[in-house]
């Protein structure tokens, strides 16, 4: 009588990491392979039966089961040391490393793989591939801004609060103008996109104007308020404002997220807040325009409306974007806030560490 095949043994978190590893276009060849024994293991099949489905030898199979059984995922890694010793000298390494966060010097503002591989003295493919292992990326470079607003703190958990607890019977309306929004006309058609090659678009262009759009997003549902200016003035900024209130029923208080622009803080807007007790302002901490989901919006239209037009006028800009805002308002979409507020002030204390240091 045949010996029962034994089944390997792994949990709901072992099983998600190894078929990550297993879908992930980035996994090495060896860990993908040594993922797939693994997992077909798990499923009741022989060591002889997945050495055949792999094309692998089943002392290899038997390998990286057992290391799985004794270690877990860690099992899997090799262990250090194994391998052909790298022939460049440690010194060298850790030189690649540790210039790699300097600027060059010289007029240069940064380290290329070829240019630092001539300062150091190695190949280019050398100082690839410890920037690699070492995950540094001088290449890349993000923005930021801290906030030096004193009240920071209480302003954050204002507008943080109202994403988490939306008050009843109110609309939360995240508001801003998106200035500039320039209609430019490229001098010639572009190609389209086509097999083999990408889309194109002339270099030049003819500018025929700008336009502002006022947009306030209700963030329980989405859907916009909207209005088109030639300029962001307080008096631009009222006229929408008492847009809102004509298109706000009026059982409902509204509680508008704001950023500190002068125009929303002019003297005129602030009389008439006063005379309308139903709007509630709140303001986003100064360099902190980040809190106010507008501003997805706003990078959508961007996206998918201004930067990859070509307009022959104001006007063709502006039917561009009424047709896309219409569009939105038909199928709304939604931005939840998801970040937990303590995460973020961490993160914030981390960085002003580090630009302190």
């Amino acid at each position: 009588m045949a010996r029962p095949i034994s089944i390997l043994e792994i949990t709901d978190e072992e099983r998600k990491e190894l078929e990550r590893r297993v879908r992930a276009r980035t996994t090495a060849k060896r860990d993908l392979e040594r993922a797939e024994i693994i997992l077909l293991r798990s499923e009741g099949l022989s060591q002889k039966a997945v050495a055949e489905r792999l094309g692998v030898n089943i002392v290899l199979v038997n390998r990286w089961c057992q290391r799985f059984e004794q270690n877990g995922l860690d099992g899997l890694t090799d262990q250090a040391g194994r391998g052909r010793k790298s022939s460049v000298p440690v010194e060298k390494i850790e030189r690649v490393v540790a210039e790699a966060g300097r600027t060059p010097g010289r007029g240069r503002k940064r380290w290329s793989t070829r240019s630092l591989a001539d300062e150091v003295g190695v190949s280019h493919a050398t100082v690839h591939r410890v920037w690699r292992d070492n995950d540094l990326k001088p290449h890349l470079r993000r923005t930021f801004k801290l906030s030096n607003d004193p009240a920071f703190e209480e302003k954050f958990w204002d507008v943080i609060g109202l994403y988490l607890n939306p008050p009843e019977r109110a609309l939360v309306l995240c508001c801003d103008e998106k200035s500039q929004c320039q209609a430019l006309e490229r001098t010639q058609p572009g190609l389209p996109l086509g097999v083999g090659h990408i889309r194109t678009h002339t270099h030049d262009y003819i500018r025929h104007g700008t336009i502002t759009l006022f947009a306030a997003l209700n963030y329980l549902d989405g859907k916009l308020i909207s209005r088109m200016e030639t300029r962001h003035t307080h008096v631009e900024w009222l006229r929408f404002l008492k847009q809102i209130d004509r298109q706000v029923p009026k059982a409902l208080d509204v509680h508008l997220i704001v950023d500190n622009y002068c125009t929303h803080k002019h003297q005129k807007v602030r009389d008439w807040l006063a005379k309308h007790s139903r709007f509630h302002v709140h303001f986003t901490p100064t360099s902190s325009s980040w809190m106010n989901l507008v501003e997805r919006f706003f990078a959508d239209l961007t996206r998918e409306v201004v930067r990859e037009g070509s307009f022959s006028s104001v006007r063709a800009l502006v039917k561009d974007i009424e047709s896309y805002l219409a569009e939105r308002n038909e199928k709304p979409k939604t931005y939840r806030w998801r970040a937990k507020g303590e995460e973020i002030l961490a993160k914030i204390e981390r960085a002003r560490a580090a630009l302190c240091s």
